[in-house]
């Protein structure tokens, strides 16, 4: 099965502890771009969620969003900074003394102070919280990739049907070239006969003529080789796996060999059938883009 590297992807597990959620999207790149949004008191995972990713995703523009609640009442606890308090103390007083003011200094408006009380997060347990952001990343994973397959099936499905079609016109191609040689043949046959009237003429110079036209016109290599990416990729596509890179390898080679058919030939329906052979080809390119 094929991937598309568009997907979204969404997992939420909740304990009575905390509760994480995990939302990814992503949009079709050349490579590998994963960017990871989460709280600072789980950046310490984020390696092996990278790690986690990179064994099942191997290319596309990926957004992960980290949502983390936690809901145990001794997640925090007040700290008390006694020396500090006295040395706010010590230095009002001495501007008390300095300028001559009462001292009238409160409880209150000490514990204003910067510090004095401050609020700290108690341990996490990071074992705990590993396992359960592993579980919740491992199902949101599952979600991105179904997403994936199925936008996947849809482009195969699509890539078949336009194979199936410039298959035909290359058919079509290799079906109409030799039609060229035996018009081209006649037609020079009548041009001398005409010019010559009864007289004879030279059979073997018109031979030579036609052979060294034939030889100009001649798409044979072109169109082994056409049949040959068309039937590769068609294969590609049914077999699956990770085959985006070597589909647009066989892609740009389908166009070359058809820009060398539009340059040898002038016969007009085999020029507007190569015309529709490229516009074909660049619209498999297109989609193979999409393709991880």
């Amino acid at each position: 099965m094929i991937r598309s590297m568009t997907g979204f992807g969404r997992s939420e597990i909740a304990t009575e502890q905390r509760k994480i959620i995990i939302e990814m999207k992503a949009v079709n790149h050349r490579y590998s771009d994963v960017n990871i949004k989460m709280p600072k008191k789980l950046s310490i995972f984020e390696t092996s969620m990278r790690s986690l990713l990179k064994q099942q995703v191997q290319r596309g523009k990926i957004d992960i969003f980290v949502t983390y609640e936690d809901y145990t009442e001794q997640n925090v606890t007040l700290k008390y900074n006694e020396e500090l308090a006295a040395e706010y103390m010590k230095y009002l007083m001495q501007m008390s003394d300095t300028f001559q003011l009462d001292k009238d200094v409160k409880i209150s408006a000490l514990a204003k102070m910067p510090d004095v009380f401050t609020l700290e997060e108690s341990n996490i347990d990071e074992e705990e919280i590993q396992k359960q952001l592993e579980e919740a990343f491992r199902l949101a994973i599952k979600d991105f990739i179904i997403t994936r397959e199925k936008e996947g099936e849809h482009l195969k499905q699509d890539l078949l049907k336009k194979l199936e079609g410039m298959l035909e016109g290359v058919c079509y191609i290799e079906e109409r070239s030799p039609v060229l040689i035996q018009a081209y043949r006649e037609k020079l046959e009548a041009k001398v006969k005409e010019l010559l009237g009864n007289s004879n003429f030279d059979e073997s110079r018109v031979m030579t003529e036609v052979v060294l036209y034939a030889d100009k016109i001649c798409v044979d290599e072109e169109i082994v080789r056409l049949k040959s990416h068309i039937t590769n990729m068609v294969h590609l596509l049914k077999e699956g796996g990770f085959i985006g890179r070597k589909l647009d390898f066989i892609a740009q080679e389908m166009n070359r060999e058809a820009n060398t058919i539009l340059s040898k030939m002038n016969d007009i329906s085999i020029v507007n059938t190569a015309i529709d052979l490229k516009t074909d080809i660049e619209k498999v390119r297109e989609q193979i883009q999409n393709i991880e």
